[in-house]
């Protein structure tokens, strides 16, 4: 939220209050609260009369985290969804002298100045990692008169912001306005589905807003040396989190926030889907299968998309019979092929489907603030939302999917779950609507993760998920949504993966392809290296199938190379998954993420390291030409060349290059001293 008219004044409509100085404060055992005057600093009692107050509490839920609230009035807030923290009740040093307080949690301190101004100052081992000074915390008012606490944080010389989940657009956030607020946007915007209030700054911290909330983020871009973040209400409450590197950094918040479990073996196989509108039975099914089969192209998953149920019966949880007649018949062979099978589904159930009228009686959907269900037509017509806040709803949810299990779906494909209402309407729970809006996936997809894994057990439990909060990396897999066939979508999917992986999700998809055009025989094969090189793969579209002899019998033998290439290469991403389990780094990682002392790291977004040993960089042209960089491996290994896992050529480090290549090669060399081939 931008309140300011350049670098003096405030926009009109807008009042602004800013935290003055600290008049007084509180020690506790494990807690330091301080008082602070609204406007000019108070020097003596008389001062207090007539003016407001900045409380602000300083905690710290796990080592290496400082959490800073800063509220205006208390409000009664249990009605408002909270992300699930894993806290720890550390052991805290307070400690205070003439000129500061000082609170360390770990290796992470903050010293709070005493003076005219507020002035926090964060250090790592003694070094300073974030700063907060000047005119930073601030209460406003918009033109509507909706409340909004703020906070900035200086943005320094070369310092950049990398996350906020997963956006399409720049990676380095620097100059960006970002709300988080899930939306269904497509790839080519600046909405996103999956909105994380957490970033990274290569200084060594993260900054974590902890709220569902419609966090607004200036980075750079109102005050261009201050990162901002606002809040509507009159509490905020955010950490600072300290780390000797971007990877500690990560494995710390995902210590709070919860670690990516461990996937199936047979998920890191290819997926082929039928399609989204594409029109298709029993006998299209099992063509598309044996077809892969007689192509000698690996297939591990197949899966069914929205017209496995009838239309206008979205979500109706029953197999189109005129189409299907057997689906446990038809499941079984699939089986007996050795796939997996995924179905889609999404939590919005059509005034068509059976399923409304008892999901309406029974009170299993969102509500109208009169007691009515809510219902729009933006999807299916006369559409209701269940409300995942109901314990009945989610066990009535959930029974349809174990019937399903029962028959022989294995997955789902959780969709949608990003147009959640707001205005009038209300839940089970008493949730306040505006919390739940982004809040909801997360109660939506630990719906159906939870009910794979009782199913399934614990080890084969995986979604194939669309939306995403904080905390959602607990049920993987996330895809990259509703792109486009063209290189330019290619590449925003790959700077929205890097960037969701460098919000703490451990593992990403992305259609290959494309999925809202049909692909030139060129982009599918080279999309086709990109996904294949992913942590998670699959052939999806919107009008037009994917399977690859569509496409020409060179696109059948890239397919079928890039697929045995990935599953000699299972052993490798087996182990590190666990790399990923244990410490919240993702499989696909930024440049920056593996190799943050080199400068020319910090900005790659068309390259990534494939676990710790693999660089991949996708060919973006149809001329063939990929200009990528090959850093210095360090330690042992440096000054080492890397090697073409394909093509064995080497490649001096230190240095970009640029080079043409053939459909059956890319760049995907083989750090110094690796063999990833021989795990």
């Amino acid at each position: 939220m931008k309140f300011l008219n350049g670098g003096w004044l405030i926009r009109d409509g807008y009042d602004v209050k800013y935290a003055a100085n600290i008049y007084t404060a509180n020690v506790e055992p494990k807690k330091l609260t301080l008082f602070c005057p609204f406007g000019v600093p108070i020097h003596h009692p008389g001062q207090t009369l007539g003016g407001g107050i900045l409380t602000i509490e300083v905690t710290s839920p796990r080592p290496d985290i400082i959490t800073t609230c800063l509220i205006n009035l208390r409000k009664d807030r249990s009605n408002c969804p909270k992300f699930q923290l894993n806290e720890t009740d550390p052991d805290v040093e307070i400690t205070e002298n003439d000129e500061a307080w000082e609170f360390t949690s770990g290796r992470l301190t903050l010293r709070i100045a005493k003076g005219e101004t507020i002035d926090f100052q964060y250090l790592y081992d003694g070094k300073e990692i974030a700063h907060s000074g000047w005119r930073a915390k601030a209460l406003v008012t918009d033109p509507d008169g909706q409340l909004h606490v703020s906070e900035q944080l200086d943005l320094g010389v070369g310092e950049k912001i990398y996350g906020l989940g997963e956006r399409f657009t720049n990676f380095i956030k620097n100059g960006q306005s970002v709300e988080i607020w899930n939306e269904d946007g497509g790839t080519g915007t600046e909405q996103a589905y999956k909105n994380i209030p957490f970033y990274l700054s290569n200084k060594n911290y993260g900054l974590f807003v902890d709220t569902p909330g419609k966090v607004s983020f200036e980075i750079g871009s109102e005050k261009v040396s201050r990162v901002q973040f606002s809040l509507p209400g009159e509490e905020m409450s955010y950490s600072v989190i300290g780390g000797e590197n971007l990877k500690g950094i990560l494995n710390t918040y995902t210590d709070l926030t919860g670690k990516p479990p461990l996937v199936p073996e047979w998920s890191y196989g290819l997926w082929l889907s039928t399609s989204f509108t594409t029109d298709y039975d029993e006998n299209t099914v099992m063509e598309f299968v044996d077809g892969m089969a007689e192509r000698d192209i690996p297939l591990s998953v197949f899966h069914f998309d929205c017209r496995w149920m009838k239309e206008l019966e979205w979500c109706n949880f029953e197999w189109d019979e005129s189409k299907f007649p057997d689906p446990e018949g038809m499941l079984a062979k699939l089986h007996e092929r050795g796939l997996k099978v995924c179905a889609w589904i999404n939590s919005y159930v059509g005034q068509k489907s059976p399923l409304f009228a008892e999901g309406a009686a029974k009170g299993y959907f969102i509500k109208n603030a009169d007691g009515s269900v809510w219902q729009w037509d933006l999807w299916q017509a006369g559409m209701a939302i269940v409300d995942f806040t109901n314990p009945e709803a989610t066990a009535w949810y959930q029974n349809h999917l174990r019937r399903l299990m029962a028959q022989g779906v294995d997955c789902f494909k959780t969709d949608f779950g990003e147009r959640i209402p707001t205005k009038d309407v209300r839940y089970f729970d008493g949730s306040d609507p505006e919390l739940m809006h982004n809040y909801y996936t997360y109660l939506y997809n630990k719906a159906v993760y939870d009910v794979i894994a009782e199913v399934k057990g614990a080890d084969e439990a995986i979604l194939f998920a669309r939306s995403a909060t904080v905390g959602g990396q607990q049920f993987p897999v996330h895809w990259g949504g509703d792109c486009s066939s063209n290189y330019p979508s290619m590449a925003e999917s790959l700077r929205a993966g890097l960037s969701f992986g460098m919000s703490g999700f451990g593992y990403w998809s992305h259609d290959i392809a494309g999925f809202e055009d049909k692909p030139t025989p060129d982009l599918f094969k080279r999309w086709t290296q990109f996904g294949l090189l992913s942590s998670h793969s699959r052939y999806h579209g919107s009008t037009e199938y994917k399977v690859p002899w569509l496409y020409g019998d060179e696109a059948v033998d890239v397919s079928r190379e890039f697929t045995k290439l990935k599953l000699r290469l299972k052993p490798y991403l087996l182990e590190q998954a666990k790399v990923t389990h244990e410490t919240g780094v993702p499989m696909m990682r930024a440049m920056v993420l593996e190799f943050p002392d080199d400068p020319s790291c910090e900005d790659i977004d068309t390259q990534y390291m494939l676990g710790d040993d693999l660089l991949v960089a996708p060919v973006f042209s149809e001329d063939g030409t990929a200009r990528f960089y090959v850093p210095d491996a360090g330690g042992d290994h440096a000054g080492e060349p890397w090697v073409n896992l394909i093509t064995g050529e080497s490649h001096e480090p230190g240095r970009w290059y640029t080079k043409t290549y053939d459909y059956h090669t890319l760049p995907v060399l083989v750090r110094p001293g690796a063999d990833p081939l021989n795990v």
